[in-house]
């Protein structure tokens, strides 16, 4: 695969703590506010321009792009950022809780995208590609960058111990108690010639993103009549990790009601899809092929016996789930668009779940176990589709540390 140094747009080491911000995607409206609030340099000022807004703004209005614009100068004009004078790679490291993962920050080409060199996992939203695509064109920037996962290479091990023996650019720890550290690398080529080794790479996170740049760089080479692939916008911004560094947290839902059912005769509904139900279940499950389930007060088990019939993508538990469970006893036909599901990432934990249910904001609640890394590259081997919310990455890429400016 093909990796690209590039320019970019960063903040000065002592602003990196105030500029870092977690992905758009992970905070709504009101948490981005309360987040940002005293805090002018917070990037969440581009990446949820509507924070800077009244409440009544639709998040998807025009208003909020050309916000996102204004403030992105302003960060440029004041120093708050600035761009590297030549281009170049950095290292990130992320450490939460005794857990380290260490990435390259590159940039990755469109082409190999549409090749299916960089492979998928996950189906994208029109609207959901349409508000990142607008976001990217405004700016005329990429300023999130896309989760990678690549098998394991000894080549780039070495490479990464010895760039991270020496000073880094920045060193602090982010409001979410993550360590967040980057590395400037002083000579790319290896890495480059590295990279170009490595036949496919897959997304772990930020598949809307990479579809988004990907879109941009179609439409401007069809408006170019003089492309070469060259070009800055065929590449879009990326860190690449190594897959066995990276940790999956499960992702827990929840659904508003229980289809007009009672407690009793939604259990016995379960029971009869082929589930064994146990009372006083442990809030998270200690192993695939269960889900601690929170309803009426209580935790239960939910346990079923493997299917050798069943592919990689129906026997993951999410999978189980919603094909004998969410859909034809809850009526949650399609999670995408189903409006009486939440999704609920695993660091927010169990208590998370039993206080919505308790507090009446949902009926039930399900805890799974986390989807392996083994399966993920497994089912994107298979050229198949995880269903919607599968994984949940954590320790999160931050947002506002290094940006691709498209030229």
């Amino acid at each position: 695969m093909r990796i690209h140094p590039f320019r970019a747009w960063r903040p000065q080491p002592e602003w990196a703590a105030q500029v870092a911000a977690p992905p758009y995607d992970v905070l709504d409206s009101n948490e981005a506010r309360a987040l940002a609030k005293g805090n002018p340099l917070s990037f969440l000022h581009v990446n949820k321009a509507e924070i800077d807004l009244p409440p009544t703004v639709d998040v998807h209005d025009t208003v909020v792009y050309n916000k996102a614009i204004e403030n992105f100068r302003r960060f440029r004009r004041e120093g708050v950022l600035v761009q590297e004078p030549e281009p170049t790679l950095y290292l990130y490291r992320l450490i939460r809780a005794g857990h380290a993962q260490t990435g390259l920050v590159a940039c990755c080409h469109a082409a190999d995208y549409e090749r299916d060199v960089i492979r998928k996992h996950e189906k994208t939203l029109k609207a959901k590609e349409d508000d990142r695509m607008r976001h990217v064109v405004v700016l005329n920037a990429h300023t999130g960058p896309v989760f990678l996962a690549y098998r394991p290479q000894a080549e780039l091990d070495a490479l990464t111990q010895k760039i991270q023996a020496g000073t880094p650019l920045f060193d602090f720890k982010s409001a979410d108690g993550v360590q967040n550290t980057l590395w400037r690398v002083p000579e790319t080529s290896a890495w480059v010639q590295a990279f170009a080794g490595i036949s496919v790479a897959y997304i772990a996170d930020g598949h809307h993103r990479a579809a988004a740049a990907v879109r941009v760089a179609q439409e401007r080479r069809a408006a170019n009549p003089r492309h070469t692939g060259a070009e800055e916008y065929n590449w879009f911004m990326a860190v690449l990790f190594p897959a066995d560094q990276l940790r999956i947290l499960p992702y827990n839902r929840c659904v508003q009601d229980l289809h007009g059912l009672t407690v009793t005769a939604f259990l016995k509904r379960v029971q009869e899809a082929g589930f064994t139900v146990k009372q006083k279940a442990k809030p998270q499950p200690a192993e695939s092929r269960n889900v601690s389930l929170y309803v009426d007060h209580q935790w239960l088990a939910l346990e079923w016996p493997p299917d050798p019939k069943t592919d990689a993508v129906s026997c993951l538990d999410v999978s189980v789930l919603q094909d004998r469970l969410l859909g034809p006893i809850l009526g949650i036909d399609d999670p995408r668009k189903n409006p009486r599901i939440e999704f609920v990432g695993g660091i927010r934990g169990s208590d998370e779940l039993q206080q919505r249910v308790d507090s009446g904001r949902a009926a039930v609640a399900f805890s799974m176990y986390p989807t392996t890394m083994d399966q993920l590259l497994a089912i994107a081997d298979a050229g198949q589709i995880m269903p919607p919310k599968s994984t949940w990455f954590e320790p999160k890429l931050k947002d506002g540390l290094f940006l691709h400016d498209l030229g």
